[in-house]
């Protein structure tokens, strides 16, 4: 192109996955506005514009009209090539339905595709409708690719990940005693609960491995979490560090052994990649999309919910600090070859460049991309 790429996005600006992406697209030459719910500064984008904020479901559809007021009006001025919507159910439903008149991206980042569609008839039919208006979709799981092929869009699928900062994420000598981390965030899906029971129950069998939980995410479960931890008598052993940024996580990570991450369900997850690149273990619950990065090379599977193997994986972590420190450096070299975010981004980056070359058969069609694309 012999003008800078510009990227009308409809995304969650406090989201740090949408702060990530803007940026990398910034990096490589692009200009960016953002249209959101959630007002906060996104490194790279020329503006981002609040619309609309709230959080119930049926505000979404009410906002429609002034979306597509606003979306025009940004359109006049900022003349964008792409309009990229991420999260299917809501801000892709926003670009799906913003009227601007250039190829439109999906983004789907989990949920969106494999729970809510499955909450009522009506939200796979705001799914369908959404995903049939794009001219590229993109997903992090093989699991989501497939989901999404069963509603038949004319778009090309690809898997996209969001992938580790290798430059950033990376391993370190850990501290000198048994310490753990979990990067989920403090909602019921992401089992929690669950975390501070297990390293409860090996505390009790290891009760001279002074070990150490380290809890960052946040979230509303911070009240229920603490009593709990205070009911054990584990205050001095789990510490909560809510949300942090890079420097403060990645400091945690490099301290610990081994990287728990046991949602009920799950997409792939950037913790678990990040906590991959830094060299650790990880401990997944039992879900397609955890099978497609946790094997025995790297880690444990535990049945989603199952306290007795989480147990388990946890003493068996402790007590084989070798094996499990192979598992960390297996991981390492796995998201070097093929999840590094750079990779991920300028993949993402030629398919923008693709969607704009006048073939549109080259665009349009049911294709899916897979993992075996990643660099």
């Amino acid at each position: 192109m012999n003008e800078p790429l510009r990227i009308l996005f409809f995304a969650d600006a406090s989201s740090v996955h949408t702060r990530r992406w803007v940026a990398s697209m910034a990096e490589r030459g692009a200009e960016a506005i953002v249209i959101t719910r959630q007002p906060a500064e996104v490194p790279g984008a020329r503006e981002v514009i609040a619309i609309a904020p709230g959080q119930d479901k049926a505000s979404w559809f009410k906002a429609l009209p002034e979306v597509r007021r606003v979306a025009g009006r940004v359109a006049a001025s900022f003349r964008p090539h792409l309009v990229h919507g991420h999260y299917v159910t809501s801000y892709g439903l926003w670009a799906a339905a913003c009227g601007v008149r250039v190829p439109k991206v999906l983004t789907a980042w989990g949920s969106d595709i494999l729970v809510t569609p499955r909450e009522s008839r009506l939200m796979r039919l705001i799914v369908r409708w959404t995903l049939r208006r794009a001219d590229l979709i993109t997903a992090d799981s093989i699991e989501m690719v497939d989901e999404i092929a069963s509603y038949h869009p004319s778009a090309p699928v690809h898997q996209i990940l969001w992938g580790a900062d290798t430059g950033k994420f990376l391993p370190a000598p850990p501290a000198p005693d048994f310490e753990v981390v979990s990067l989920r965030v403090w909602e019921p899906n992401y089992n929690i609960d669950l975390v501070i029971e297990a390293f409860a129950r090996f505390v009790s069998l290891r009760p001279h491995s002074q070990a150490r939980l380290h809890l960052l995410g946040g979230g509303p479960l911070q009240g229920a979490l603490e009593e709990r931890v205070t009911a054990l008598r584990l205050l001095q052993q789990v510490r909560f560090h809510g949300r942090v940024g890079d420097v403060e996580m990645i400091e945690a990570i490099q301290r610990c052994r081994v990287s728990v991450s046991v949602p009920t369900s799950d997409a792939t997850s950037v913790s678990v990649l990040e906590s991959m690149a830094c060299g650790l273990p990880i401990i997944a619950s039992d879900l397609p999309a955890n099978r497609q990065w946790v094997d025995s090379r790297g880690g444990w599977l535990t049945p989603v919910r199952d306290i007795d193997a989480l147990t388990q994986a946890l003493l068996d972590a402790h007590d084989d600090p070798t094996a499990a420190t192979l598992k960390g450096v297996h991981n390492r070299r796995r998201i070097e070859r093929e999840a590094s975010r750079r990779g991920q981004m300028d993949r993402m980056w030629l398919l923008y460049l693709q969607l704009l070359k006048p073939n549109p058969k080259q665009r349009k069609g049911a294709q899916t991309a897979s993992q075996g694309e990643a660099s």
